[in-house]
C-alpha cells in the first residue's frame, strides 16, 4: 500500500522524521510544532487514504444456520461480498495528551453487494443482496514513541468501529425465507465489517507506517564539513491543541564527532496557530556550527598575491606594500607577502526580536615569504566587525546571507616600524566585501536542512525572529506521486 502510506505518514504524524547514545530528555535544538490546523489537514488526507483502502478490502464469507417450524433446520451462506462504494465524511484528528493522536471518523457509509444461498437436504435456494451500511463511526488512538536509535515509532493502542444503521435488500423468489432471520444476518454482517475496518487500520500502521518510519535516517548532511543529528530527544509530545516533535538538532563535524560543549537552552514557543506547522530552531544549533567550523580551522584564511584580482591596485609584495609600512622594502626588498587571518573565537549568532547579528573578532598576521627560510612575521593586526544576517527559507531548508559593516583595524605589533592602519583598513574592507563575504554567502546559500518527510511541500511561509530562536511557519501540502 505504498501509495497510501506516504500521506498517512506525512499528515497523521505531522512531519516525524529524521543520536548517537546520549541522555533522553535534553532540550531540543529543533522543534516541529503541528497545530490544530495541521492536524485537520492530516485528518482530511488520512480520510482519503482510508476511503481508497476500504474500497479494496476483501470481505470474508460467512455462514450460519436457521430453524423454521414449518421447514425445520437449515443453513445459509453469504459469499462474494464486494465493497461497491465507500464515503467517509466527517473526521477529526486531535492530540491525545500523554499518548499521541486520536482519530475519529463519523457520518460515513459503505455499500456492499454479494450473493447468498440457503437450504437443507431437499431445498436449495440462492440469490443476491445489496447492503447499505450507514452512520459508521471509527475511533483510533495512535501511540507515538521513540526507539533507542532516536527514530519515531507508532502503534495502534485502540481501535473501535461502530455501525448504527444497516439496510439490506435481499433478492430472490423466496427472500421471505431469509427475512425470517434478517436480524441474525445483519448482526453477523455488522460484526464482519466492524472487525474488518479495525483490522485494516492496524495492518496499515504495523505493516506500512511503522516500517516506513524505521527507514528514515537520523542525520542529514549540511555540507562537506557539517552534519546535523535529527534524532528525537523524546517521544512526540501531545498537548491540548498541538503536537510537538522535538529533535536533537545537534550540529557535528562529519569527520570527527564529539559531544556538544554546552546544553541547549530551553525555547519558550509562542502560541501561534494560524499555520499548519512551525519549526523552532535554537541559536544554539547555529552556534555549535560556528564552533565546529572554528575548531576545524575552516574560519581561518590566507591571502597571497595570486589571490588578488589582476586589476587590483594593491599587490601583496614588499614594493607595493610600501605605503602601508615605508620601512618594509629596506629590510625585505622585492619579496612576496602573505596575510593569515585567524578568527580569535567562534562568532556567536545573536538572535533577538527582528534582528540577527554576530561580531567576529579576527587577528591578521603579515608574513614576508623569504626565499630560503620559513615565512617571517612582520606585523599583527586586530580586526573587529559587526555583521548582520538575513535569512530566508523555502520548501526544504533555511538559507542565509551576511551583510557586514566596515571592519575596524587596530595595530597589535609591527616589526617594520610605522604602519598605516587606516590605509590597510580600507584595503581589507575592500577584500572582505569583494572576496571573503561572497564566498561565505555562497556556503550559506547551501542552507540548513529542515526535517521534512518525502513528498511534502511548504507554502505560505512565515519567518519570525524571537529571542534566541527562529520560528518558521508554513502550511503543508502533500504532493501525490
Amino acid at each position: 500500500m505504498e501509495a497510501g502510506t506516504g500521506p498517512l505518514l506525512s499528515t497523521l504524524l505531522g512531519l516525524l522524521l529524521l543520536f548517537t547514545p546520549g541522555t533522553r530528555g535534553a532540550n531540543p535544538a529543533v522543534v516541529a510544532r503541528i497545530t490544530d490546523k495541521g492536524l485537520e489537514y492530516a485528518a482530511k488526507e488520512g480520510l482519503l487514504v482510508l476511503q481508497r483502502e476500504l474500497q479494496e478490502i476483501t470481505l470474508p464469507d460467512f455462514t450460519g444456520d436457521f430453524k423454521i417450524k414449518a421447514i425445520g433446520r437449515g443453513n445459509y451462506e453469504f459469499h462474494s461480498l464486494e465493497v461497491q462504494s465507500c464515503e467517509l465524511r466527517g473526521s477529526s484528528l486531535k492530540p491525545l495528551p500523554g499518548q499521541g493522536l486520536s482519530l475519529t471518523i463519523s457520518d460515513s457509509s459503505i455499500r456492499v453487494q454479494g450473493k447468498w444461498k440457503a437450504g437443507k437436504s431437499f431445498l436449495k435456494l440462492k440469490g443476491s443482496f445489496d447492503l447499505d451500511v450507514k452512520s459508521i463511526t471509527i475511533s483510533v488512538d495512535l501511540l507515538l514513541g521513540v526507539d533507542p536509535s532516536g527514530r519515531p515509532t507508532v502503534t495502534t493502542s485502540r481501535c473501535s468501529s461502530r455501525i448504527s444503521a444497516l439496510d439490506m435488500d435481499i433478492s430472490g423468489n423466496v427472500r421471505w425465507l431469509l427475512n425470517l432471520f434478517h436480524d441474525q444476518i445483519e448482526s453477523k454482517l455488522r460484526k464482519v465489517l466492524e472487525n474488518k475496518v479495525c483490522e485494516l487500520i492496524r495492518k496499515s500502521v504495523t505493516s506500512d507506517l511503522q516500517p516506513y518510519l524505521q527507514t528514515l535516517p537520523v542525520t542529514a548532511k549540511i555540507d562537506h564539513v557539517l552534519g546535523i543529528d535529527y534524532s528525537l530527544v523524546e517521544a512526540p509530545r501531545a498537548h491540548a491543541q498541538m503536537l510537538d516533535v522535538m529533535f536533537k538538532g545537534e550540529i557535528f563535524n562529519q569527520n570527527h564527532r564529539s559531544p556538544p560543549a554546552s546544553p541547549t537552552p530551553t525555547m519558550i514557543l509562542p502560541e501561534d496557530g494560524k499555520l499548519m506547522v512551525y519549526f523552532a530552531i535554537s541559536n544554539h544549533a547555529f552556534n555549535i556550527a560556528s564552533r565546529v567550523y572554528h575548531q576545524a580551522g575552516y574560519l581561518n584564511f590566507s591571502i597571497t598575491d595570486d589571490m588578488l584580482p589582476p586589476d587590483s591596485k594593491i599587490r601583496l609584495n614588499t614594493k607595493a606594500f610600501r605605503p602601508f609600512a615605508p620601512q618594509i622594502t629596506r629590510r625585505y626588498p622585492d619579496m612576496n607577502l602573505e596575510l593569515r587571518g585567524t578568527v580569535v573565537s567562534a562568532p556567536l549568532l545573536n538572535i533577538s526580536p527582528g534582528n540577527l547579528s554576530l561580531a567576529p573578532q579576527m587577528e591578521i598576521e603579515g608574513f614576508v615569504l623569504l626565499p630560503s627560510s620559513a615565512p617571517e612575521s612582520v606585523f599583527r593586526l586586530d580586526v573587529v566587525t559587526n555583521v548582520f544576517a538575513s535569512l530566508t527559507f523555502n520548501n526544504s531548508k533555511v538559507t542565509g546571507m551576511l551583510h557586514p559593516e566596515k571592519a575596524q583595524v587596530k595595530l597589535i605589533d609591527s616589526k617594520v616600524g610605522m604602519f598605516n592602519v587606516n590605509l590597510f583598513q580600507a584595503f581589507f574592507n575592500y577584500y572582505l566585501l569583494e572576496t571573503i563575504y561572497p564566498e561565505v554567502n555562497d556556503e550559506l546559500a547551501k542552507g540548513f536542512p529542515l526535517p521534512l518527510p518525502r513528498n511534502i511541500q511548504l507554502h505560505d511561509l512565515d519567518l519570525q525572529i524571537h529571542k534566541d530562536f527562529l520560528y518558521l511557519g508554513a502550511n503543508v501540502q502533500y504532493i501525490k506521486v
